[in-house]
């Protein structure tokens, strides 16, 4: 009887110890999308006057947890059923982050000035309208989380498709929690840089010290970070995308086999995501001169 109890403990820490290896693997397969992850929802956050950051970033971070606990069932029900779904959900996953991020550089290129002297004039004046724009914000955030998770989940799922299904269930859990708690609790701090600058500088009634050059420098950190962090998390969604389509489709992998990696990756994400800006573009423009 003690035998078995202690058996059935051995087999427990083997199955943990599997799945936290295992666990290291899959996340670094998805860190790409994280790091998209992370710069959406901290450019998502920020913006709200600072009583109404957390309670909007919290609004997000539940959004994403009922994402995990609808994605990570249906993924392995599709896995254990109609296991070919996975790969095609993965390559329609792998078209969208190509197209946002073809689609951010062509915007960057294109349209951040008459988008911001857009925003400028959007800018919500009472607390009715403020109150809309942080719903809108909220529902735009959890549904692209909600993407971003079908992809972390299946990227995940599909770096250990050779265990036992105890060690995917468990390592694919472990990343969907991870990825969102990991991501929402940087995005925490982060928006919280220019509070502690203010702190900072309202520390003594004394001017230039060193206590204000440090807040002055937080204050002004935090524009730049996520402005930073979108540049990465741009590059990030083209790295992962290529990276779907070159593992996933030969001929895809044939071509590029003999690029470096990195370069490979990129140019296929930046190659595919074109394409499909290209043709979303131009179905609009045909789709206008048809109503008019």
């Amino acid at each position: 009887m003690a035998s078995g109890f202690f058996a059935i403990l051995d087999d427990i820490a083997a199955l943990m110890d599997d799945v936290a290896t295992m666990s290291k693997l899959a996340t670094k397969k998805t860190a790409g999308i994280l790091g998209d992850d992370l710069a959406v929802n901290a450019e998502k956050a920020s913006g709200f006057v600072s009583s109404r950051e957390m309670p909007v970033l919290w609004a997000i971070t539940k959004g994403s947890f009922l994402n995990k606990i609808i994605i990570l069932p249906l993924v392995f029900l599709l896995n254990s059923f109609l296991p070919q779904a996975i790969t095609y959900i993965l390559l329609l996953g792998g078209f969208y982050l190509a197209f946002e991020g073809a689609e951010k550089i062509y915007h960057y290129f294109f349209h951040s000035k008459q988008s911001s002297a857009i925003e400028e004039t959007m800018v919500p004046k009472d607390d009715t309208a403020i109150l809309a724009q942080e719903r809108s914000k909220i529902r735009s955030a959890v549904l692209t989380d909600f993407i971003l998770s079908v992809e972390i989940v299946i990227i995940a799922l599909s770096s250990v498709l050779d265990q036992s299904i105890q060690v995917q269930m468990g390592v694919t859990t472990v990343v969907a929690i991870v990825a969102t708690v990991g991501v929402y609790g940087i995005v925490a701090l982060l928006v919280r840089i220019d509070d502690s600058g203010i702190r900072l500088i309202n520390f003594n009634e004394a001017s230039n010290t060193i206590s204000d050059k440090i807040g002055h420098f937080l204050v002004n950190l935090l524009p730049k970070v996520i402005k930073g962090l979108t540049v990465v998390g741009t590059i990030a969604l083209l790295l992962v995308s290529g990276g779907i389509f070159k593992h996933e489709i030969d001929i895809v992998h044939h071509l590029f086999e003999k690029w470096p990696t990195l370069l490979a990756d990129f140019t296929i994400g930046l190659i595919v995501g074109g394409a499909v800006l290209v043709l979303l573009k131009s179905s609009l423009a045909v789709f206008k001169l048809i109503n008019r």
